[in-house]
């Protein structure tokens, strides 16, 4: 199920956010990338639609992930389930 952002307070959208950049360990290449510089980018992709928040009732957690890895899980196992018609 995707939980709109907009629907989560903004502490828990930050929390969420910070814990996935922090599992995530991304490699930002030379240049270190502060920890809000990062949140603010993913708060970017999550208003774009780019990034979506899903609930997973099959594993019980929230997770942060793309529009494009969503649609192949779908796709793949259908373990998530869409409540809405858009992304």
């Amino acid at each position: 199920m995707i939980i709109p952002y907009q629907e989560l307070s903004k502490e828990a959208l930050t929390n969420l956010i910070e814990q996935f950049i922090l599992r995530e360990g991304t490699d930002y290449g030379e240049t270190e990338v502060g920890n809000q510089t990062k949140i603010e980018q993913v708060l970017t992709q999550l208003k774009s639609g780019e990034a979506l928040i899903v609930y997973s009732e099959l594993h019980e957690e929230v997770n942060i992930m793309s529009a494009q890895q969503f649609k192949q899980m779908q796709a793949e196992e259908g373990d998530y389930q869409i409540d809405r018609d858009e992304f």
